[in-house]
This record gives structure tokens, C-alpha cells and sequence, in this order.
């Protein structure tokens, strides 16, 4: 196990140092700082609260900090710690009446793809400011600013390695926490749960916030580095649809899984434009929703759930 990890952080540290194009680098950042995001997701969705709404964080972490930067010239290293925290504040004003009430399985993830559509449709209605539909494209500075958060690629790179890297240490913190045996009596049964003595609601709440505001420090990022945001592809429903794609055809209970479904979103995704351009905008959602059917009847524990669970029967 150890010497896997040793090989992937050797391959993972030698793309800025080989000849490669930069688009193959551009794609790398890409699936790293989305890897980030899908892994944030199964914080949340390994434990059964399956949201639709994952979008409305991405989307208050990334036009916050756009915003913040554009139009009061505050520093995305303030604006990214600003959208975090409104990111967690909505997940509270949510998930705190959701876990009170009791509204769970498909009723959270109603809620949680309701909030995914207001926070949209705010930013479209807002278009004075966010530039609506049309989107938005963050204050351009010279290259390589950090107090701008715009770097060449190579450093982009080592800052989405970075990112990754910490999600990947928090996925797995929270994996070997008391959280994690809590959260897996809380979605087997709540009222046993709470029986024994488990604070339901505080349980929920941390894996609910932390899982919010790693997506938003993701959202601000993904803004940042595409120099471009648009309300469907960093706030809508379609790009929540991507990340419940991503991690449950990678392996959401895998620490990995995220980032195996990352490089067949964005794979997929780059494969698709080149294929029909502008003529078929919605083909990618409509993809990502027939595959996650699939995924869910026939192969539910994900790629990298079936690659573990065949290891084992080997070992066994």
C-alpha cells in the first residue's frame, strides 16, 4: 500500500519537469482541482446525505472571490476565506432544520437541489454585477501576481497538487475520526443512534460543513484558474449533477474514487466538446445523468469500489 502511494506522488511530482503541451497541463490542473471537489462531495454523500446541491457552494466560493476582486479590489486570499464562510453559513441555515425535522434521503436531496437553483438564479437576476448568464471574467493582472491568485500554469499546477493533496488528508482524517463510525450509525439508523448517545445534529452539521467548505475553497479556485465563471457551469444544477456523477463512478467510499472519477469527467468532458462543439451544449449533463443510472443498478460501489472488493477476494 505504502509503495503505491510512494509510485503516484513520484508520477504526480514529474509533469512540470517532463515535455509535455500545455494543454496536457491545463488538463491535469483541471482534474486535480476538480478531484478536490468530488472528494469534498463524499465527506458527505459516503454517509448517505446525498445533496444535488453542491453547486450553490461552488458557486458562493467562486463568485465571491470574483466579485470581492473586481469590484472592491479585495485580494482573493480574503475573498476565498470570505466565500468559505458564507458557503458554511448556508449549509447551516440548511442542514440545521433539515437535521432538526428529520428530512432525509430524497427529501434532503430536494432541498439541497432547490438551493442549488436560488443560488443560480440569484446570480443570473443579479447580472448588473455578476454579469448574469453571460458570466463573468475575474480583473486580469500582469502574470505570476500572487496577491491576484494568477499564476502561470506550472505553478497553478503545484498549487491544484497542493489543494488535492489536503483533501485527500482530510478524506481520510475524517475516515479514521469517531465522525466516521457516528456518521455510519446515524445512516444506518437515527434513532438508535441518538439512543446511544450520539448528538445527531452535531454529526451531521461537521461532515455537512466541512464537506461546504472545501467545495467552496474549490469553487473559488476552479474561478480563478479558468479566469471565467459562468452561473451553469459553477452554480447550477448541471455541474451538481457532475460532481454526484464523478464520485459515485470513481468509488465514493474509496479515497481515491474522487479522483478516478475526476479524470473521467473531465476526459469525457474535453472529448465532448471537441466532438460537437457548440451544437450539443446540454451533452454533457444529459451523459452524466444516463451514466450515473448505470452506475447506481450495476456497479454502485464505483470503479474503484470493484478494483478493492476483487483485491480482496484475491487476498482471501
Amino acid at each position: 500500500m505504502k509503495a503505491g502511494w510512494g509510485i503516484l506522488g513520484v508520477a504526480l511530482l514529474l509533469p512540470p519537469f517532463l515535455p509535455i503541451s500545455d494543454y496536457t497541463l491545463h488538463i491535469l490542473i483541471l482534474v486535480l482541482l476538480w478531484a478536490f471537489v468530488y472528494t469534498a462531495w463524499t465527506i458527505m454523500g459516503r454517509f448517505g446525505l446525498v445533496s444535488l446541491g453542491h453547486g450553490a457552494f461552488l458557486g458562493l466560493g467562486s463568485y465571491t472571490t470574483a466579485l470581492l476582486w473586481n469590484h472592491w479590489g479585495l485580494s482573493p486570499w480574503l475573498g476565498l476565506p470570505l466565500g468559505i464562510a458564507i458557503a458554511v453559513l448556508v449549509a447551516l441555515v440548511i442542514g440545521y432544520p433539515c437535521s432538526r425535522l428529520k428530512v432525509v434521503g430524497h427529501y434532503f436531496a430536494l432541498v439541497t437541489l432547490a438551493l442549488t437553483e436560488v443560488v443560480r438564479l440569484s446570480i443570473v437576476a443579479w447580472r448588473d454585477v455578476t454579469g448574469g448568464s453571460l458570466g463573468m471574467t475575474p480583473n486580469t493582472v500582469p502574470p505570476n501576481s500572487l496577491e491576484a491568485l494568477q499564476f502561470t500554469r506550472v505553478t497553478w499546477y503545484w498549487v491544484a497538487l497542493g489543494v488535492w493533496a489536503v483533501g485527500l488528508l482530510i478524506w481520510d482524517r475524517v475516515d479514521r475520526s469517531m465522525t466516521r463510525h457516528a456518521m455510519d450509525a446515524i445512516s444506518d439508523d437515527e434513532t438508535a443512534a441518538a439512543a446511544v448517545g450520539i448528538d445527531v445534529t452535531r454529526q451531521k452539521l461537521t461532515v455537512t460543513t466541512i464537506s461546504a467548505a472545501l467545495t467552496a475553497l474549490g469553487g473559488g479556485l476552479v474561478g480563478q484558474y479558468q479566469m471565467y465563471l459562468n452561473p451553469e457551469t459553477m452554480a447550477g444544477v448541471g455541474v451538481s449533477l457532475q460532481i454526484v456523477f464523478a464520485a459515485i463512478s470513481g468509488g465514493m467510499y474509496v479515497i481515491l474514487g474522487p479522483t478516478v472519477g475526476a479524470v473521467l469527467t473531465i476526459v469525457l468532458q474535453e472529448f465532448l466538446r471537441i466532438l460537437f462543439g457548440t451544437h450539443f451544449i446540454g451533452a454533457a449533463p444529459t451523459i452524466y445523468g444516463v451514466m450515473l443510472i448505470l452506475f447506481i443498478i450495476f456497479m454502485p460501489a464505483g470503479i474503484c469500489g470493484v478494483i478493492v472488493e476483487r483485491l480482496r477476494r484475491r487476498r482471501a
